[in-house]
């Protein structure tokens, strides 16, 4: 496959066309990311704690871990800043940071931290695994997201999830798969292996951010006799688009093409039911909007549909023998469980449970609106600045807690720079299909305050 030197843009979004079939663009969309930090990762910017912040002493030790710093207080709409405060209260983060990449690496509340530090401690003390604890935390977690324990795998993150449907699903050379140009490394990647792998082939569509009945029919317009597999990014991670899954799933169900949601950026940022989704399988990571400890996600796969999913590695816990000596009779697991194996970190499982407990603590639907309104507070101060464009659609069908931006007068990645360094603003630099932008995430523990600072900051920048 040919990998061009320079990537196409997205000028003003304006669409591509429907018959997009190549795979360059997302291929192009990770080598432009992986550039990027290894060119700034360690150096210029210190993405790795190497630059300090703005009045900032690195050498501050962590406060010890607490199971919170108070109980939440009941929720008062005529003073919901104190309840968010308060909500605030159970993060730490560095003195200066103002933290804007959810949609990377979402902090851990206290309680998750401790949740996950002391039943380490405890196994630790008796040199045990604590498998035992999966059932509690599998109960809990596939409630959060509207499923049946049964149905849902323990996985490190979105991306191992995607790589098991790629992989497990019965795809031959000629077999087509359709996945839109936005799609993160760890949606992608999986499937061009594939394509290498087995001669699967890859088509592509550009979401359209306007219409999402138009992204429905860019998917139909790819679809042949051959296509086998439709997957989309729940909301696209390079300019925060909600795509239409339920009305995508309809079209494949009706078709009989498999549909797979790659929900890494969605689980902890708006209520997520995946059943009613309406997709046969669906992969979301703990470390983000979730609040979950990293090397955390679930696989969830439709009952009925289990074995059309063969397991690429099996091993302890996956399933079963007839005998206690070999050689003998292996069974895979009736359950979402044959996709895990081996000893496995129950007590990170545990945190990401815990983590959906606070969630509902808070109150899903509640969290989902103040990201959206902090969204929109950073998008209306952006808006008034001279030489900025917004690339995040205004519907609210289309977007949610993220918003995407870029200046005319200044690339991404002095933008980038200037925002860290010179004012503690941690966004997300977007060098994804030539967009030059930056990403900004609000999120549970994001103020009024800290947008209204990121759009003056803004503005002082380009001023200079």
């Amino acid at each position: 496959m040919e990998i061009p030197g320079r990537c196409p843009g997205l000028s003003n979004f304006a669409p591509l066309g429907l018959g997009v079939t190549s795979s360059r663009a997302s291929v192009c969309m990770s080598l432009d990311r992986k550039t990027f930090l290894r060119r700034f990762g360690a150096g210029s910017f210190g993405l790795v704690a190497a630059a300090a912040l703005p009045g900032e002493e690195t050498k501050n030790p962590p406060p010890a871990l607490s199971r919170s710093n108070g109980p939440l207080p009941r929720f008062d709409a005529r003073d919901p800043e104190s309840f968010w405060s308060a909500v605030r209260a159970q993060f730490s983060f560095e003195p200066g940071l103002t933290y804007f990449n959810t949609g990377g690496l979402g902090p851990a509340p206290q309680s998750v931290l401790a949740a996950a530090a002391d039943l380490t401690a405890q196994l630790q003390k008796k040199s045990e695994h604590g498998h035992e604890r999966y059932r509690g935390a599998r109960a809990t977690v596939a409630k959060f997201l509207g499923a049946a324990p049964e149905e849902i795998a323990f996985v490190r993150n979105a991306t191992e999830g995607n790589a098991i449907v790629a992989a497990g699903l019965k795809l031959g050379a000629g077999d087509e798969v359709i996945f839109e140009t936005h799609a993160h490394p760890g949606g992608s990647f999986p499937w061009l292996h594939q394509e290498k792998l087995r001669g699967v082939k890859v088509k592509l569509f550009e979401p359209d951010p306007l219409d999402p009945a138009d992204n429905i029919a860019r998917i139909a317009a790819l679809l042949s006799p051959r296509t086998r597999v439709v997957q989309v990014s729940h909301v696209t991670a390079p300019t925060g688009i909600v795509m239409p899954v339920a009305a995508i799933a309809r079209v494949c169900r009706e078709r009989g093409i498999w549909f797979h949601i790659d929900g890494a950026q969605t689980a902890g940022m708006i209520p997520v039911s995946v059943r009613e989704l309406g997709g046969d399988s669906y992969a979301t990571s703990g470390h983000k909007w979730w609040g979950g400890p990293l090397e955390t996600g679930v696989l969830w796969i439709r009952r009925e549909r289990l074995d059309d999913v063969t397991p690429p590695l099996v091993g302890a816990h996956s399933g079963e023998i007839d005998s206690h000596a070999l050689p003998a009779k292996f069974s895979l697991a009736a359950t979402a469980e044959r996709y895990e194996y081996g000893t496995r970190n129950v007590a990170a499982v545990v945190g990401l449970a815990e983590a959906a407990q606070f969630q509902e603590r808070i109150g899903r639907d509640r969290i989902a609106a103040r990201g959206r309104e902090l969204a929109q507070r950073v998008r209306a101060g952006l808006a008034a600045i001279k030489g900025i464009e917004i690339l995040t659609p205004a519907a609210a069908e289309l977007s949610a807690s993220m918003i995407t931006f870029r200046a005319a007068a200044l690339s991404y990645d002095k933008l980038f720079e200037r925002l860290f360094k010179g004012h503690g603003l941690r966004c997300r630099p977007v060098s994804e299909q030539d967009l030059n932008a930056i990403r900004v995430s609000t999120h549970l523990f994001n103020s009024p305050a800290e947008c209204d600072a990121l759009v003056a900051a803004v503005g002082k920048i380009l001023r200079a």
